[in-house]
């Protein structure tokens, strides 16, 4: 069983390849679209950022929370469609170096080359499992732009044990399930026709 530590170490990542499949234990974050653009912006005006976002994977995720005697608690956390963060993720790789990025449903052409570059990897978890991923959290450590953005879109920092599991689909070979299964769906069906 591959189990990655946070701070995120480059050359684990870069070992990972398609169909493998690891869990992660220490720190993660949630972010979706508005959290990708928040954190975007602050690095165009030259703003801090409130954590070190390339020390950790990147959950597309908007999460169900509680607060229970002042304290976060997860109460779902599933992985949201990730393919509109496809806009966004080599921008990230570019200026934040996160390598990990977790969600669903595949990412396209310009995260696959991006990840290539710089020694990334996108994984999927389980559609419909949020509670199970509740059961890996912790603790909630913070909870950035909760005001800005509200619940589902704030970034969360999880610490997690054993979270996942987690199915490498792209890799920084340039390997990617999700192309390859595109171009058998294509051939299927001109296959398909044929017979018509």
């Amino acid at each position: 069983m591959i189990i990655l530590q946070t701070p995120i170490n480059a050359d684990d990542v870069k070992k990972l390849r398609v169909n493998d499949s690891f869990f992660i234990t220490g720190l993660i974050f949630t972010a979706r679209d508005a959290a990708h653009e928040t954190l975007i912006d602050l690095h165009k005006k030259g703003l801090p950022i409130p954590f070190n976002v390339g020390d950790y994977p990147c959950f597309h995720c908007g999460p169900v929370m509680k607060q229970v005697d002042n304290v976060w608690k997860v109460v779902s956390a599933g992985p949201t469609t990730s393919a509109r963060m496809d806009l966004f993720e080599d921008t990230f790789m570019d200026v934040f170096h996160t390598r990990i990025f977790i969600g669903k449903g595949g990412m396209g052409e310009r995260t696959s080359a991006a990840l290539k570059k710089h020694g990334g990897v996108y994984a999927q978890f389980t559609g419909g499992a949020g509670s199970l991923v509740a059961g890996s959290v912790s603790r909630v450590e913070n909870v950035y732009f909760l005001k800005e953005l509200g619940i589902p879109e704030a970034i969360w920092i999880f610490n997690v044990i054993e979270f996942g599991p987690l199915l490498v689909t792209m890799d920084s070979t340039g390997a990617s399930i999700h192309r390859d299964l595109a171009s058998k769906i294509a051939e299927n069906l001109e296959n398909l026709k044929k017979t018509l």
